[in-house]
């Protein structure tokens, strides 16, 4: 049987996501962890893979660049 640390979780939902306690108490865990960027799902997106889509999608909005340049 896997156990959660709740006051971990709840320490990182209210404080770390900002979420209320209403918000909190309302997700499943799986959408908790996904949140957290833990589990399978996908990490959240960080700056070097911003970098990476701001090469492979330049703005082209009248000469200005991609905000980089």
């Amino acid at each position: 049987m896997t156990r959660f640390d709740w006051p971990a979780l709840m320490r990182a939902g209210l404080l770390g996501l900002g979420l209320k306690p209403h918000e909190f108490w309302a997700l499943t865990p799986a959408e908790l962890m996904l949140m957290l960027g833990a589990g399978p799902g996908r990490a959240p997106l960080n700056r070097a893979r911003l970098d990476e889509l701001l090469d492979a999608f330049p703005d082209q909005l009248g000469g200005i660049g991609n905000g980089r340049d």
